[in-house]
């Protein structure tokens, strides 16, 4: 393909924009991807690489069998997806989770991108709308998109982004943690991709000292964001104080369950709640604490957090932190190409749409590039089917959401993960003389569901595949 193609324009060098960068440039077509940093940074990044991981480590499951999120992983790799290639190749042990080093991550999804001859990386801000002569563009600004843009857009669409709070969890050096209290083990013992089935580090508490934390939680100074007030969170974010707001019981049956665990030093002492941490580098040297996502003010969050056995004299590489996610309501103004409905030919993918977590915003980055690079090759690209995870993620944010009760014709469009109830439901294999119930028959519908989504994938990706070769 000729490099006077015109190229195709990408604001953003996230997880979604440089899947799309990839995606499009991998179909033949010349894009030019814009990211501001270091030309401006964001409340949350700390570097100037491209797909920088501001949050946790993880990609969720690698199960491709029985969860949504594994069969979205699989789908990606089935598309010769950029970031599942670089998080492949910089795994560290998470049990059944496939998480990653993420400087190793992000440097090589920069050094993948920045060698690519039909990639061009441009450094700066791009403070508006882009121009109409960038006749196909892709804003993956994500949950941090520089306010100037943000007005753009709404001013644009006539539609105001909805905001909610994102939170992140610290980061402890492993050599404060105490391992004569606390011990590594995967719950149930499950065996990941590249873990032993001793990937987290547990720290157990009894009744007494879970009571005392979170009394503590509650009790504990906190980072107030006046101008954001009113701003909902995301249930999948939710900071862990806020969470012990809903109910001293809820830490104990959320992040802090001790189910599927059993403590190495003391085997006939059940533990009542249990903290785990997952490494969070190549090294080994830091581990993150588990869905400990905070808004705590700093001296807070030190004082609190070495109340919990064994990481009584922890010292963090990082203390957790807040910032303000915007997103689109995206069912009202994209198509189900993830095309502006009022300008086609703009696209968005990522976080902005309102999808939530890394795996899915990159997803929507490589549909987004595919699309993209079809329509700048004269090749209409037909939406992945319902059945796959790529398209039953793609028809939440475009439109599978519920009508509103509260405001009658309009509908209520919250950030989500993929799941398999977004999927078109399937019915249960039949087994000769055996009838399934309960948890073996669920089992049994997921993986029937998984099946059907990993081949339907097959055949879009192959029928796509003619549509966007290079002529």
């Amino acid at each position: 393909m000729s490099l006077a193609m015109k190229p195709i324009h990408i604001i953003g060098g996230g997880l979604a924009g440089s899947e799309a960068a990839w995606q499009a440039a991998e179909a033949g077509v010349p894009v030019v991807l814009h990211e501001m940093r270091p030309v401006r940074g964001t409340d949350a990044h700390k570097t100037d690489g491209l797909a920088e991981l501001v949050c946790s480590n993880s990609f969720r499951s690698d199960d491709a069998e029985t969860n949504a999120v594994g069969v979205l992983h699989a789908e990606m790799r089935l598309a010769a997806s950029l970031i599942m290639r670089a998080g492949d190749a910089n795994q560290v042990p998470a049990g059944g989770a496939l998480a990653v080093d993420r400087e190793g991550f992000s440097q090589a999804v920069t050094e993948a991108l920045e060698a690519h001859p039909l990639i061009a990386i441009e450094r700066g801000e791009i403070t508006g709308l882009p121009p109409e002569d960038w006749d196909q563009t892709i804003i993956a600004t994500g949950p941090l998109t520089a306010p100037s843009l943000a007005e753009a857009i709404s001013a644009a669409t006539g539609s105001q982004s909805l905001a909610f709070f994102d939170a992140i969890a610290p980061i402890v050096h492993f050599d404060t943690i105490n391992l004569d209290v606390a011990w590594f083990q995967s719950r149930y013992d499950k065996v990941g991709p590249g873990g032993t089935g001793k990937d987290y580090i547990n720290c157990p508490m009894n009744k007494p000292e879970y009571e005392a934390f979170i009394q503590a939680l509650l009790d504990g100074d906190k980072t107030e964001f006046k101008e954001w007030e009113g701003t909902p969170y995301f249930d999948g974010c939710l900071p862990i104080e806020v969470m012990a707001e809903r109910g001293p019981e809820t830490l104990r049956h959320g992040p802090m369950k001790p189910m599927g665990l059993t403590n190495a030093h003391k085997p006939d002492e059940k533990p009542y709640a249990v903290v785990q941490l997952r490494q969070d580098n190549a090294l080994g040297t830091l581990y993150n604490m588990v869905g400990f996502q905070t808004k705590l003010k700093y001296g807070a969050q030190t004082a609190i957090f070495r109340m919990i056995p064994g990481l009584e004299n922890a010292e963090f590489a990082r203390l957790g932190g807040l910032h303000r996610n915007t997103y689109l309501n995206s069912p009202a103004l994209l198509d189900g190409t993830l095309q502006l409905k009022a300008r086609p030919g703009l696209r968005f993918a990522g976080q902005i749409t309102g999808c939530e977590g890394y795996v899915e915003s990159a997803a929507m980055g490589l549909v987004a590039g595919r699309f993209a690079a079809a329509a700048r090759l004269g090749h209409p690209l037909a939406p992945p089917p319902a059945t796959t995870a790529f398209g039953a993620l793609l028809n939440h944010i475009t439109g599978g959401h519920l009508l509103s009760d509260d405001e009658p014709g309009k509908r209520s469009f919250q950030p989500m993960n993929v799941n398999f109830g977004l999927f078109p439901p399937i019915e249960a294999p039949k087994q000769e003389g055996k009838r399934l119930r309960g948890k073996e028959k669920t089992l049994a519908k997921k993986r029937a569901m998984s099946a059907r989504a990993l081949a339907d994938c097959k055949r879009w990706l192959a029928g796509e595949a003619v549509g966007i070769a290079a002529e």
